[in-house]
């Protein structure tokens, strides 16, 4: 599945490092974080879980890293506005709550079918159990698990 981001001007506004990190069992995944010093606080709070198997051993491993953002300076002296992690993370699972279709327990299923072409390609979310997970990897079907964390309003 292809999934493409646009980010809106707010997010342009900051600037993010995306550092490459690996949990306890030699998973690989993304962390995008304002800094070093955000990864070490978010790390040491454990706050960063792996995506495949909820670990949260994670470090940093060797990489070429991204920076994304907007010079301060491009738009007259204003300061590019800062954003925290936690605000960063619900804006995430804001984004994929309005461009995901959930699915609910019926997310294998659906994701089986898309993978055999009897339906259409779609961005989906929705709950498994471990069984249905490895029957997932077992045909294929590529997924990734994002912790849902509670926010209070």
């Amino acid at each position: 599945m292809s999934r493409k981001f646009v980010p809106s001007r707010q997010e342009r506004d900051v600037s993010v490092i995306i550092y490459d990190l690996k949990c306890e069992n030699n998973h690989t995944f993304e962390g995008w974080f304002k800094d070093r010093m955000a990864f070490e606080k978010q790390k040491e709070g454990r706050l960063i879980t792996c995506p495949v198997c909820g670990s949260d051993k994670v470090e940093m491993v060797l990489s070429s890293i991204a920076i994304m953002g907007k010079d301060p300076k491009v738009e007259g002296n204003e300061k590019a506005k800062e954003i925290s992690p936690l605000k960063m993370l619900q804006n995430f699972h804001d984004y994929i709550d309005k461009t995901f279709e959930d699915v609910g327990a019926n997310f294998a299923d659906v994701a089986l079918k898309m993978h055999y072409g009897e339906e259409e390609q779609k961005n989906i979310k929705g709950t498994t159990t471990r069984s249905e997970e490895e029957n997932l990897k077992d045909e294929g079907v590529q997924f990734f698990k994002i912790p849902l964390p509670k926010f209070d309003s």
